[in-house]
């Protein structure tokens, strides 16, 4: 039975190419249109325009619009195939599929040209508008946009469709070349600012144009260079991470030692090469990266969904301005900021506790709905004219002066300083995670999040355990809350919404929950490159957009890959315990039937065991 089923799976057969599944064809190809259609009426394609990705041909609007049935090309010809059924091998029908579901999603935009052209409906639609029209008929007119679109889509829904077809040798050399030029046009505020340092200005203007984005020989030299790249690198890139996560013991340890003194090397030195702008985008990233940290050990480790996590982040803000700053209106002892920060941890420790103290035997919903209104209650209790002569209401507290290292004093205006003062912050919260995470406390968390019940019957303490969560997690927004304050100069209620808590929560999820090498990489694409709630990342144009893309990145992820960019091993067997329970059942299945055709091998035709 097992070897039947094995070459059975393993059978293959040509179909025709007329020989479609037309309906999936047409509901593929009308999802393209409708998308195309939703994404230029948000008003990405001109929104985004002003980007240019590669001088004179591609923008970050153009791109908001063909990467859509480049996709659905990709997916629609995607084939699952089931235990024990025959696979179609992949040829010219997967690309009839693509070229036709691509072709389906430019009618749909062509249609969309031919409304704007002849009616005017831009009261309730506002990006219904002339702007639109020139940019999606190239300025030529609208024949030529209409043909133009639908063969544009054709041709991208045909390359998606190619993938499955082509070797993957030639796979990979394409999705490194366009990886890799996604990667350089996205970091060319980066890229300047360090060929400024290491005095290689010659090198950014050859590559870039002068209005901005790869010029188009640096872009074919750059697809070139990296497709020779990924065939002589790519295997072994691989193969050294397989090795490093194979092994163990001291030779682990040491590998991991080099890797940490390399990292830490490179962000010590790197900005000192960069400029003020660079500067102070690695500083953002290394406050949402603490709050991340922190969160990361309340939801990722032990599964308590703390939607006001932001109150924490307020609590460290507003107690570092209170005992620090002149201004501060009822109590203003000007503490240094060493003696300020042990106060800010005991008093974040506290809230932790009362926060944690009346929600820790809610589960679920009910948890999460909870710890948002404390959330939003402490921010309006700041904001409160009954707080005021305390803690100066939507006025807030300013004058908060720097962090005084006796040697030098840290302020906003010195955004290198500020970075390395966070630097320090997130490598202390980095050891506290790590040492927690391998500890009985936080197996202790690991328990309770794969299942309370069954954690409290093995005699933990889940009432403490997770109030010790709380207070940790607390303790590291603090820090946070009280470097922002003392970068910025001053505190007000507005810089504590809830949509911070929403963001950081979106870090820890697309990272990986419970993994802290995903929270740094969560952190560095989310708010490196889109930015936090105020605060700009590489792709500025995005500012108008940034909260649709974070909703739809949350979405893809939960439907996807739950267990997020770089997730944690334990992470993902819990995620995907049934799909590992169900090839336990298959390979227990096809071990019975082994060993039944054995024993009738050894018994005989009749069964009977044969004579002694």
């Amino acid at each position: 039975m097992s070897a039947t089923m094995t070459s059975t799976s393993a059978a293959t057969y040509r179909p025709r190419v007329s020989d479609q599944d037309w309906r999936r064809i047409a509901t593929w190809g009308g999802l393209c249109a409708l998308f195309l259609i939703l994404v230029s009426l948000i008003g990405m394609p001109v929104g985004l325009d002003r980007r240019i990705l590669i001088h004179p041909v591609l923008s970050l609007g153009y791109l908001s619009l063909l990467w859509i049935p480049l996709v659905l090309g990709y997916v629609v010809s995607k084939h699952v195939v089931l235990e024990g059924m025959a696979a179609p091998e992949p040829g010219a029908r997967d690309l009839v599929t693509g070229l036709v579901t691509g072709a389906i999603g430019g009618v749909g935009l062509a249609v969309l040209l031919l409304g704007i052209d002849n009616f005017n409906i831009r009261d309730p639609l506002v990006n219904w508008s002339p702007q639109l029209l020139s940019l999606l008929t190239y300025e030529r007119g609208l024949g030529f946009g209409a043909v133009a679109c639908i063969a544009i889509c054709a041709f991208l829904g045909l390359v998606g469709s190619s993938i499955h077809v082509v070797p993957a040798t030639v796979r990979r050399v394409m999705s490194f070349a366009a990886y890799g030029l996604l990667l350089f046009s996205v970091l060319e505020s980066a890229i300047s600012d360090l060929s400024e340092g290491f005095r290689l200005e010659w090198l950014t203007d050859i590559m870039f144009a002068k209005r901005g984005g790869l010029t188009l020989i640096s872009s074919v030299v750059l697809a070139l260079l990296l497709g020779a790249l990924s065939v002589v690198f790519g295997g072994r890139v691989k193969s050294a991470t397989t090795r490093y996560r194979e092994l163990e013991g001291l030779e682990r340890q040491r590998a991991s030692t080099i890797l940490f003194v390399v990292v830490a090397a490179l962000c010590i030195v790197l900005p000192l090469f960069l400029g003020t702008i660079m500067n102070e985008l690695l500083a953002n990233v290394g406050l949402f990266l603490l709050l991340a940290l922190g969160l990361n050990i309340v939801v990722g480790l032990a599964g308590i969904l703390d939607l006001g996590y932001v109150a924490f982040f307020a609590v460290g803000g507003y107690t570092t301005a209170v005992l620090t700053s002149a201004d501060s209106p009822f109590f203003a002892p000007e503490l240094h900021f060493g003696i300020t920060l042990v106060i800010v941890v005991v008093i974040a420790g506290i809230t932790g506790l009362v926060i944690g103290a009346p929600v820790i035997r809610m589960r679920g919903d009910y948890l999460a709905i909870v710890t948002l209104g404390f959330g939003e209650i402490i921010r309006l209790l700041f904001m409160s004219d009954w707080l005021k002569p305390y803690f100066g209401g939507a006025q807030g507290i300013t004058n908060v002066p720097g962090v005084d290292l006796g040697f030098a004093t840290i302020k906003g205006t010195d955004p290198r300083s500020v970075f390395y003062l966070v630097l320090v912050f997130c490598a202390l919260a980095i050891y506290i995670s790590w040492r927690l995470q391998v500890s009985r406390l936080g197996r202790a968390w690991m328990a309770i999040r794969e299942d309370e019940q069954v954690a409290e019957a093995m005699g933990i303490n889940t009432v403490n355990t997770k109030l010790l969560a709380f207070v940790v997690g607390a303790i590291l927004a603090s820090f946070s809350g009280a470097i922002l304050v003392a970068k910025v100069g001053s505190v007000f209620p507005n810089s504590f919404m809830i949509l911070v808590s929403i963001i950081i929560l979106v870090v820890v999820i697309v990272g990986g929950m419970g993994n802290i090498l995903g929270v740094i990489v969560g952190s560095f694409v989310l708010i490196g490159v889109l930015g936090g709630p105020r605060q700009p990342g590489l792709l500025q144009e995005f500012q108008t957009f940034k909260l649709l893309i974070y909703g739809a990145l949350l979405v893809f992820m939960m439907l996807k890959r739950p267990e997020g960019l770089v997730p944690s091993a334990r992470r993902s067997q819990e995620l995907h315990q049934e799909e590992f329970l169900q090839d336990v059942w298959l390979k227990g299945e096809d071990h019975e039937a082994e060993e039944a055709s054995e024993h009738a091998a050894e018994t005989g035709p009749g069964g009977d065991e044969p004579p002694t």
